[in-house]
This record gives C-alpha cells, sequence and structure tokens, in this order.
C-alpha cells in the first residue's frame, strides 16, 4: 500500500529493516540531546506527517532493544495514529529505569507499525450469549 508522508526531520523516511519486518523505525527528530531521568516522559517529536486512507490507523510500540536494555517504552503502547491526524507524529517516551537515558537527534525510538481495523456498531440487547468461561477474566483461566 502505498501512504502521503511529509519528511520534515533531517533523516531517511522510515523503512522496513527487513523483508518480514512488521515495523518500521521512528527517530529523534530533536535540536538538541533530551535527558530523560528514571521514570520521566517526554514527547518526542519525529518530524513525520503521514495521511493514512480510512480503515487504517499507524501504531506506534517500543522498540523491544530499548526496553530490554535501557527501561525506555513508549507510554501508551501502542499509540493510534488515526486516518484523520495531520500533525507531527509524536512519541510518547517513559524512562523506566533507574538510570537516565539520552535521547539524541536521529535515534531510533519506536516503531511504527500500519494496521487495518474494522468500525464497529453498536447493538444494544438485554443479554449476551452464554459460553464456558462466562464472565471469568483476570487470570480465571489458570497460569500454565
Amino acid at each position: 500500500m502505498q501512504i502521503k508522508i511529509i519528511n520534515k526531520s533531517t533523516h531517511d523516511l522510515p523503512h522496513y529493516e527487513t523483508i518480514a519486518s512488521a515495523g518500521m523505525d521512528l527517530r529523534a527528530n530533536i535540536s538538541e540531546s533530551r535527558v530523560l531521568k528514571p521514570l520521566e516522559r517526554s514527547i518526542v517529536g519525529t518530524g513525520l506527517f503521514i495521511e493514512l486512507p480510512i480503515g487504517y490507523e499507524a501504531q506506534v510500540r517500543p522498540r523491544s532493544g530499548l526496553a530490554a536494555k535501557k527501561g525506555l517504552t513508549v507510554l501508551n503502547a501502542p499509540g493510534t495514529i488515526d486516518a484523520d491526524y495531520r500533525g507531527e507524529i509524536g512519541v510518547i517516551l517513559a524512562n523506566l529505569s533507574n538510570e537516565d537515558f539520552i535521547v539524541n537527534n536521529g535515534e531510533r525510538i519506536a516503531q511504527l507499525v500500519i494496521a487495518k481495523h474494522e468500525r464497529a456498531e453498536w447493538i444494544a440487547v438485554e443479554e449476551l450469549s452464554s459460553t464456558e468461561r462466562g464472565s471469568g477474566g483476570f487470570g480465571s483461566t489458570g497460569v500454565k
């Protein structure tokens, strides 16, 4: 699929690193390095603006290496970019580690996944069909 994009960053367009990659890395587009202290969060711009077709969303997700090695995550993961949003893609980074994390210009800070979605239409009813599970949730199916 083709998606219109404006790149106001100083970096190349996001791209898939391998043929089987689901996401494309997003890079920080900042004028100077930014320190994220432990438990601090910050919106980091990417300089990218997109026009998605209706029926699609772009999901902003953490990068697994940064999460595992540095404790850095995307706070509202996955962050949703709707088809009618035309502003800059921003990434809400959160430092969950005990050490400062320095975000540098051009650093790969998150990944972007394009996903198709459906629109739901609610049908108000008085009862739902029964299932074996019923209303059991939050671990009700067991641990093993």
